[in-house]
């Protein structure tokens, strides 16, 4: 699932790829982590976004605080789980993610991209964290679901990829399950690589 990211489209392809004629500068790179900026669209337009979700003063089925920094939210559980109540729906564009295979320190990486070339749009959900000293932080978690056959022997988990005509739906508002499917194969390629970031 998308633990690390990479953007080299274009502002222009990102917008063509989302219907969207006011995309910002987006942060790009072959190595966006958790932590780092992301760029999203939600109802409200536009917005820059921490990668991870801190769902803070929210408590879960237990009645237990949420302390942990999400940066993917299953979305089988993500409108079920009170956690996630009055969290918003956002689109977050990337050219791809990694993924990790094999034994420790002798881990094969692989670069997943759409088989087409144009970016991934992932569904998320974001909210504004209010921290200390009334700092207002936007922050963003991508919602996963099961892989495509393309992704299945690489990881588990992928993120939820939307095309251009279910993302309006998404942000709208309409059923998850409706936009929440399972890929099918043969829309992403899988590539070999060397990791641009740190080792892990």
């Amino acid at each position: 699932m998308p633990g690390r990211l990479f953007l080299s489209h274009s502002v222009e392809d990102v917008g063509l790829a989302m219907s969207s004629s006011d995309v910002p500068h987006l942060v790009t790179g072959q190595n966006l982590s958790p932590g780092m900026t992301l760029g999203g669209l939600t109802t409200d337009g536009w917005v820059l976004m921490r990668w991870g979700l801190m769902p803070s003063g929210r408590t879960n089925a237990r009645g237990r605080p949420v302390m942990e920094n999400l940066v993917n939210i299953r979305s089988e559980t993500a409108f079920t789980k009170s956690a996630f109540d009055g969290l918003q729906r956002a689109l977050v564009p990337a050219s791809g993610w990694y993924e990790w295979t094999g034994q420790t320190r002798r881990k094969s990486v692989w670069q997943i991209a759409r088989r087409d070339g144009e970016p991934v749009v992932f569904a998320a959900l974001t909210h504004t964290w209010n921290g200390p000293g009334g700092v207002q932080v936007p922050q963003v978690a991508i919602l996963t679901c099961d892989p495509s056959p393309d992704v299945a022997v690489y990881h588990n988990r992928m993120g939820v990829a939307l095309g251009l005509e279910a993302q309006a739906g998404w942000l709208a508002g309409a059923d998850p399950a409706s936009g929440l499917r399972v890929p099918k194969a043969g829309q992403f390629k899988v590539t070999r690589c060397v990791y641009p970031g740190s080792a892990r």
